[in-house]
Order: C-alpha cells, then sequence, then structure tokens
C-alpha cells in the first residue's frame, strides 16, 4: 500500500503536463523579422508566471508558449510592445515584468536593497571603529 501510494506521488509530476498542442506561434517565428525582433525584445522583459526566474522567451512552460504565442499574435496585428506589456501587466500584475514600477506594493523590492547597503555599511563602519580602539 505505502509503495502504491509513493509510486503515484512521483507520477504526479507527470500528469501535470496537458495534452494540449503548442499555442499557434509558440514556438513559430514572425515572418517580418522586424515585428519578430520587436515580439523578441519584448518577451525577454516579461517573467513565466509560472517557472519564476524565467523569461517567457526562455521557458518551456505551457504557459509561457501561451503568452509568446499571445506576444506575437498582437505584435502581427500590429499593436504596440508597450501596449501589449500594459495589458499583461494589468492581467497578472507587475510581477510578470522584470522591471516593475515603483508603486507601494513594490516599494520593499527597491528600498529594500538600499537599506541593506545603509545597514552593512553602518556595520561595517562600526566594526572598524572597535578594531581601531582595541
Amino acid at each position: 500500500m505505502t509503495a502504491g501510494i509513493a509510486l503515484l506521488l512521483c507520477a504526479t509530476p507527470a500528469l501535470a503536463d496537458s495534452n494540449q498542442p503548442p499555442a499557434p506561434l509558440a514556438n513559430v517565428q514572425l515572418k517580418d523579422p522586424a515585428k519578430e525582433a520587436q515580439a523578441q525584445a519584448l518577451m525577454l522583459t516579461l517573467r513565466c508566471v509560472v517557472c519564476q526566474g524565467q523569461s517567457i522567451a526562455d521557458s518551456n512552460a505551457e504557459m509561457a508558449g501561451d503568452m509568446r504565442s499571445l506576444v506575437r499574435t498582437r505584435i502581427q496585428a500590429g499593436e504596440s510592445p508597450q501596449s501589449i506589456r500594459d495589458w499583461l501587466i494589468a492581467r497578472y500584475g507587475d510581477y510578470v515584468s522584470y522591471d516593475p514600477p515603483l508603486s507601494a506594493t513594490t516599494a520593499p523590492l527597491w528600498i529594500a536593497p538600499l537599506a541593506l547597503l545603509v545597514i552593512g555599511a553602518w556595520l561595517a563602519r562600526a566594526s572598524f571603529k572597535r578594531r581601531r580602539k582595541a
């Protein structure tokens, strides 16, 4: 019984992928090189909402493929990269962008590195002062 449950738990990730074919333009480049370059540039700035750390251009996740297809479809239709980016941010939140804007929600992401640098400098200064006195 225990071995059967262990096998089922190991097989669960294999069942996570769907059997759906990839989105139409997920893995196919646009015929117009200028539009494909726009799409690629935009896709490199968008984070895969499933992979957490890969751009949609680099991810093999099904969701990233859907997002690549959406970007290429809209670029092909003549929509600007900025309007596509704004739509995706409105739909998925600032997390989808590698360059989130400064807002009340993202302020800790922008302030924390600076605060840590100040705290580190203050601790280093205090440590050096103690060594000089000793």
